[in-house]
Order: C-alpha cells, then sequence, then structure tokens
C-alpha cells in the first residue's frame, strides 16, 4: 500500500500528527495510528486525555525549574536532600538519569538546553541567572556541572563558572568516567553514578 494514498482524510490527519514526533517517520507514524485504531475506545481516550492533561496541567518548579505536577517538586520540598549540594543538568531527562544511580541525595537546578550559537540558544535563553540567584542566597556549598561532555555542554560549562567563581561556593564536576562527547541520559548508571561520586574541581577539568 502506498502510504501517501490514505483511504480517510482522518487517519492521514492522525498519521500526518504522528509522524511530527521526533524519530518518527510516516511508516511509523502510520503503524502507531493503525495499532490505535485496533484498541478499546475507552484506551484511546484515556491515551489522548493524558496527553491534554500533561500539556495543560504540568508545571515547573519554582526553585529548581524541573517538570513538575505542584509549585515545588517533590526533590525540593523533600527535607531529607541536602539542600547544600546542587547539580546543574541540561533537563529532565537528566535528572532522571541521574536520579537512577541512586549515588545523589543533593538538590538539582535544570537550565533548559545549554550553549549552542549554532542553534540560537544563547545564555540568555536558559536558567542560568536563577541559579546565580541561589548562589547567592549563601546556602549553597557545591555546584556539580552535570552537563553532557560535548563542545556546548563545555561551553555551558565555563560560562557558569566565570559567572560563579566570585562567591564561596565550590565548582566541580564530573569525573571523565562520561567520555567526550557523551550526552548523560546515554551514559550508563552504573558510570554515571562513578563519575558523580569521583567528581573532581572543574578547574582540574579544564583543557582536559
Amino acid at each position: 500500500m502506498n502510504i501517501d494514498k490514505y483511504p480517510s482524510r482522518l487517519l492521514e490527519n492522525a498519521v500526518n500528527e504522528f509522524s511530527k514526533l521526533p524519530g518518527i517517520g510516516r511508516k511509523s507514524a502510520l503503524r502507531l495510528v493503525l495499532h490505535l485504531l485496533r484498541q478499546d475506545t475507552e484506551q484511546v481516550h484515556a491515551f489522548g486525555k493524558s496527553l491534554i492533561q500533561l500539556r495543560d496541567e504540568i508545571k515547573h518548579c519554582k526553585v529548581c525549574h524541573n517538570i513538575s505536577d505542584t509549585e515545588l517538586c517533590q526533590i525540593c520540598s523533600n527535607p531529607s536532600r541536602n539542600a547544600s549540594v546542587i547539580c546543574v543538568v541540561e533537563n529532565i531527562r537528566d535528572v532522571m538519569s541521574i536520579e537512577n544511580t541512586q549515588q545523589f541525595n543533593g538538590l538539582y537546578h535544570v537550565l533548559g538546553g545549554i550553549i549552542s550559537p549554532m542553534d540560537g540558544i544563547g545564555p540568555s535563553d536558559l536558567e542560568i541567572d536563577s541559579l546565580v540567584n541561589r548562589v547567592a542566597s549563601g546556602e549553597v556549598i557545591e555546584i556539580i556541572l552535570a552537563l553532557s561532555t560535548t563542545m556546548e555542554g563545555d561551553t555551558t560549562n565555563f560560562y557558569i563558572f566565570r559567572k560563579l567563581k566570585d562567591f564561596e561556593v565550590r565548582i566541580s564536576t564530573l569525573a571523565r568516567g562520561v567520555s567526550i562527547g557523551d550526552e548523560l541520559e546515554y551514559t550508563d548508571e552504573i558510570t554515571l553514578g562513578r563519575s558523580l561520586v569521583n567528581r573532581v574541581p572543574y578547574e582540574n577539568s579544564v583543557g582536559r
């Protein structure tokens, strides 16, 4: 069957929407849509409702900018977490990766991306000023820079280091158990956990 010729406009519209998702081509989109058509009406309605509810009701933590159901996320509101240590990450996926290692008990700061001039992303597009404000409060003793070991990640690390170097705060980064060029979410939990535990002062990592 030629997937460019659909027997239904409704089917074609659904395929068009699914194919807008990252990594989903039109063949995969058609397969997903046909799968949904084989499900009970209640299941499909529940699927659609969950997406609409997600988009309409999701919040970002007012402290760390992590995705949350409430104004303050579960991590920031947990009194057993060490609020004096902040791990700086690019996105929610990195928070999840680090949490899965069970090697970190501090708080997070989600930048919402990394500096990438090629993509038109500069420092002002990220949550860097709010990080500086958290450090300026005087309650933070260590910042862990846990960004991807790519050129963009290293550029962002250096920018943040320059912004924070005059504060009385220790700045460290992941040990190079995470290979250069790796993105955090694709690093296995054991390697990531060891890199976190064996973190080094940021100054020692510059120029490696």
